[in-house]
């Protein structure tokens, strides 16, 4: 049996490895594609660092991680349909049932059954992957491969900007990762007015002036709710889009949302936090979102027009390229927050 190197969680332990392992076989369902391009997610990050997350939710050891790319279709399963070897793909990482009541309602992206790569069933962070069929998304042409291995976090961009109205509106985003950084430039390009943003990185600071911000506010040093409502006449903003999980910036985005405002919430704490549902939420006649993933396929086809139109260059955000092998490498800088958006090349 033919084989190919991956990364792989071996142990319920901090790191992982590169393994050598069989290059999987597609079934009837799926199709087999060589991956050119992945991305390393934070959720990956949670898995290599083994945080509690991590150890409540992988259950199988080796665990190839990974859930982001973009590669090459060279062999197809019986049944899969539509699709022809040579076509370049991107992928929907969450698999979903088909058959719950969820998927039956429109909402596959929250499948009671759903599955994902690199999490329950083996990932992209190897040289080849299998992927069902149904979840293959054939890439427009005119996207870069590398811009292209990255369409599922900004598909969870496009998910939350676009969750609202948000032409014509202020809008403050919490946290500059990169899906934070992709939602600057989602809002500016779907007519944002004024764009905030707040972090406490200064290469994600610098990275959200470049992609789009107005103005980016550091916590620790500058006085974030004066600054957003004396640029907002006293109003607070419009939209918050929160992508820092950090249940301080959570709280403090309340009093800068104007009432009636919208809040959609992208960014998971680490632990239970308390919020004021009297104060923050139901005086102020607050819209509360939690988003999930990507709508399944709607999103899929805005972030393709947004990509394939030139509008939208993903370049600044992607600041590290690495080998596959080199991992480790991509890893340190996710811990350490001095990075956009890192691929890695199989």
């Amino acid at each position: 049996m033919p084989k190919m190197k991956a990364v792989a969680k071996t142990k319920p332990a901090p790191g992982a490895e590169i393994i050598d392992i069989d290059i999987p076989t597609p079934g009837p369902d799926e199709v087999l594609v060589k991956v050119l391009a992945t991305s390393i997610c934070g959720t990956d990050l949670h898995i290599f660092e083994w945080n509690e997350w991590a150890q409540n939710r992988i259950k199988r050891m080796p665990q190839v991680m990974g859930h982001e790319l973009c590669g090459e279709i060279v062999e197809l399963g019986n049944n899969a349909e539509n699709l022809k070897k040579g076509d370049i793909i991107s992928a929907e990482t969450h698999i979903a049932c088909g058959h719950c009541f969820l998927c039956h309602t429109g909402n596959a992206h929250i499948c009671i059954n759903g599955r994902i790569f690199g999490v329950d069933v083996n990932g992209v962070f190897a040289e080849y992957a299998v992927v069902p069929a149904s979840n293959a998304w054939v890439l427009d042409k005119r996207i870069p491969k590398d811009h292209a291995s990255v369409m599922e976090p900004l598909g969870n961009a496009v998910h939350t900007v676009l969750a609202g109205e948000i032409s014509g509106n202020n809008v403050l985003i919490t946290g500059c990762g990169p899906i934070g950084l992709m939602s600057i430039a989602v809002s500016r390009i779907c007519g944002a007015t004024r764009i905030f943003a707040t972090e406490i990185n200064d290469f994600r600071i610098n990275l959200a002036k470049k992609v789009g911000a107005d103005s980016v506010l550091n916590p620790k040093k500058d006085r974030v709710m004066n600054s957003i409502l004396k640029d907002t006449d006293g109003l607070g903003v419009d939209v918050v889009l929160e992508m820092s999980g950090n249940p301080t910036a959570i709280r403090e985005a309340f009093s800068v949302l104007r009432p009636g405002g919208r809040y959609s919430i992208l960014g998971i704490p680490n632990k239970p936090m308390e919020i004021d549902l009297g104060k923050d939420i139901v005086f102020k006649y607050v819209t509360v979102q939690g988003i999930n993933g990507r709508l399944m396929f709607s999103t899929w086809h805005k972030t393709t027009r947004f990509l394939s139109s030139g509008r939208l260059d993903l370049e600044p955000i992607i600041s590290h390229r690495f080998p596959l092998i080199e991992f480790e490498k991509g890893m340190e800088l996710m811990s350490s927050g001095n990075c956009g958006k890192i691929l890695l090349y199989p």
